[in-house]
């Protein structure tokens, strides 16, 4: 049973690297979520067009509900001032387990985290993903850490967007000058205002919420409304690729409300739409900045480089974690930093301490044997170096 697990355990290391390259390399798959911004950039066009200040300002009144400024952190003027500036694309789903919680007020973990850079001046766009369950240490807010090593998903849970935003900036060393988060929640109430969604649906499989009627799809193209879009996004055991298949299922959804949003027909439902929109998403990007950023960084959406921070699956007690190399945060930090212009820093964290002190116990990112190794979370007092 032992080397059964073993195998299972490498296999699972094999299937996330193989599954992140392929992920890394599929182009405009990779772009969705930077799509849900674009969406809401996609404001700026409507407000060019024949409907004129009455659209400009539907729009400006439905998008100044989403405006929701970070706590502790001054508001930033990069956009005002053309600079390179970074987002922090979130995407939570608010429900327990995959069922919607409507007692306790379940805020969801943020399952999807991409930083993205936008560099006016270089004309260049990169997006960094980082995976779900990467091992981190947890902050509140900048001055604030709560001690606590684990899934950085689970970041904007403990404390919000602002959790969110100082927890990535702490693991890989990068300023976030903005965030943006959509919830999956209201998919099935955006989905719906733009007419439905098509999509081509990759294996025939039934999913829905406990208690209710599930929906049912086919292999193949297929038509669907914001129930069955929001089944469709959410259903992850039944998927062969787990949840990269579920990722890849989401950003086919938002790719699709994004088409959808673009047709003609959505603007005779404009006013449902931005409600749509200001209902599922909170961000600290102003509607000055939305407009400012569609007309002077525009460009920069041509040339959009896809990256993801890779990490070793590994189990750590009874918990499954994606355990970041030092050498791999640093790579990433630098990659990121030089698109902001800001010169190279050695990272040296509450994570890249944790790697030297397992390294220093035997523990290796290069090992593919059979046996399987043990990587341990230690005491705050012998973390400290």
């Amino acid at each position: 049973m032992n080397n059964n697990n073993n195998n299972m355990s490498r296999q699972r290391r094999k299937l996330t690297h193989n599954n992140a390259l392929a992920s890394n390399n599929s182009g405009p798959v990779n772009k969705a979520f930077l799509k849900i911004l674009g969406l809401v950039l996609l404001i700026a066009i409507f407000v060019t067009g024949a409907y004129g200040f009455r659209l400009y300002a539907q729009a400006q009144g439905s998008l100044d509900k989403t405006f929701k400024p970070l706590s502790g952190k001054p508001t930033s003027t990069k956009i005002a001032d053309s600079q390179p500036v970074s987002i922090l694309l979130l995407g939570v789903d608010t429900t327990d387990n995959g069922v919607r919680d409507t007692e306790t007020n379940y805020k969801g973990n943020s399952d999807t985290m991409i930083v993205v850079t936008v560099n006016p001046k270089t004309k260049k766009t990169t997006m960094m993903s980082i995976p779900r369950d990467t091992m981190t240490q947890i902050w509140k807010n900048e001055d604030n850490n709560t001690r606590k090593i684990q899934k950085i998903n689970s970041a904007y849970n403990i404390g919000t967007e602002n959790s969110a935003v100082v927890t990535t900036e702490k693991l890989i060393n990068v300023p976030i000058d903005y965030y943006v988060k959509v919830d999956f929640n209201s998919l099935e109430k955006i989905v719906n205002s733009v007419g439905g969604v098509d999509v081509n649906v990759p294996f025939s499989f039934s999913y829905g919420d406990v208690g209710e009627t599930p929906s049912n799809f086919t292999k193949g193209e297929m038509h669907l409304n914001g129930k069955q879009a929001l089944d469709y996004a959410r259903m992850r055991h039944d998927d062969p690729n787990g949840d990269y298949g579920r990722q890849q299922r989401q950003r086919q959804i938002i790719s699709a409300i994004i088409k959808s949003a673009a047709s003609a027909k959505t603007f005779t439902h404009f006013k449902d739409v931005l409600d749509s929109i200001s209902d599922s998403m909170t961000t600290n990007l102003s509607f000055n900045d939305m407009q400012t950023m569609f007309f002077n960084y525009r460009d920069a959406s041509k040339s959009i480089a896809s990256d993801h921070l890779q990490g070793y699956g590994q189990m750590v007690g009874d918990v499954s974690y994606e355990l970041a190399p030092t050498k791999e945060i640093q790579r990433v930090s630098n990659k990121l930093r030089k698109q902001l212009e800001l010169p190279h820093e050695t990272i040296n964290n509450e994570e890249t301490k944790l790697n030297r002190l397992n390294e220093r116990q035997g523990f290796s990112f290069d090992y593919d044997g059979d046996q399987e190794q043990t990587y341990k979370i230690f005491k705050n007092n012998q973390t400290s170096e």
